[in-house]
């Protein structure tokens, strides 16, 4: 292609304009625009480096030998020794253990996700109809999330739900007599799951984000067909939010499988009561740190991976059965 430059000359006084033409030789100028393209690049990935340095050191790297141990028995202080899937083997079919830490993880997942979610729904749509002291109740709900996690919350919370402590005490100011909570196999679970519901602030703030972008005309055209509010929340509601309860769900139960400070904290390490905080984590901690199985935690490592990878691929099968985008005709 060749680019030409304009110039108009006016004479006269009839203002007659002429145009003169003239040509560029072709390709003029892109040595200058390729070597400007080439910094540019070169520029973009040296800002990666730190990003691709991290991604590799820190996940690749460990993640594919981790996989190698797992086909090892290893002990940290001798080289490991290939045993090939006697580890997988084990798991399945020679420790029970595993399979009570497998049940119990489920039972925390399957019933504090879902009621963590529909504490975080709640809450955000009572903030979403309030004007007055909104940014106050969002930050005073979110704050739990922010230390949720941390060891002293999980000592705090062993001590308000231990013996005499004050949730015993209160309950037992009307009545109710359960002793310490901590220290009871059928209590301990619960008390877990409340800590994991309390810790609902960013889940809420995400869902007030999604509401905030319901459009109010979908609200009132329901209400002039006469719908009540239960009808509003399930006609509108619920299929406008369903993105967001989509990742909602995905991002709960991918942390609720992760759950470890809180129950190692809890449990002083032991996964006690009668094993009842001993999560899946928990499990591959005491085998891999505490009685030096590195191998044998590794392939407990890669089952929860799979397991969560494939709790993942059915979520986003099934999302187009029940998750609504925006310009979707289904």
């Amino acid at each position: 292609m060749t680019t030409t430059a304009t110039r108009v000359i006016v004479t006269g006084d009839d203002r007659r304009s002429r145009t003169i033409r003239r040509r560029r030789p072709e390709g003029a100028g892109r040595p200058e625009q390729r070597r400007r393209e080439r910094r540019e690049t070169l520029a973009g990935y040296g800002f990666l480096v730190p990003w691709l340095v991290g991604f590799f050191g820190l996940t690749i790297i460990p993640m594919v030998y981790s996989l190698y141990l797992s086909f090892t028995r290893y002990n940290i202080f001798t080289p490991p020794e290939w045993v090939g899937l006697d580890n997988y083997v084990r798991l399945f079919t020679n420790d029970p253990n595993f399979v009570q830490s497998a049940q119990i993880t489920l039972v925390y997942v399957l019933i504090g996700t879902p009621i963590m979610l529909a504490a975080a729904l709640g809450v955000a749509m009572l903030l979403n109809y309030r004007d007055k002291g909104a940014g106050f109740f969002r930050s005073a709900f979110y704050a739990p999330s922010l230390i949720g996690g941390s060891v002293s919350v999980a000592i705090v919370w062993r001590a308000m739900f231990a013996n005499d402590g004050p949730v015993d005490n209160s309950l037992s100011f009307f009545g109710i007599d359960l002793g310490g909570w901590i220290g009871n196999p059928s209590l301990v679970l619960p008390a877990m799951i409340l800590l994991a519901v309390w810790q609902f602030g960013a889940t809420m703030v995400i869902f007030l984000a999604g509401l905030k972008q319901v459009p109010k005309e979908l609200y009132e055209a329901a209400e002039m067909d006469g719908a009540n509010a239960f009808q509003r929340f399930r006609a509108v509601t619920l299929p406008m939010l369903s993105p967001v309860i989509f990742f909602n769900l995905l991002l709960g139960l991918i942390n609720a499988f992760q759950v470890f400070a809180s129950a190692y904290i809890i449990s002083n390490g032991s996964g006690g009561p009668a094993g009842m905080t001993n999560f899946i984590t928990l499990y591959l901690y005491k085998r891999g740190f505490t009685d030096g199985q590195m191998g044998y935690a590794a392939a407990i490592a890669w089952v929860l991976l799979i397991v969560v990878a494939i709790i993942a691929v059915i979520l986003f099968r099934t999302q187009r059965n029940w998750v609504h985008y925006a310009g979707d005709n289904r």
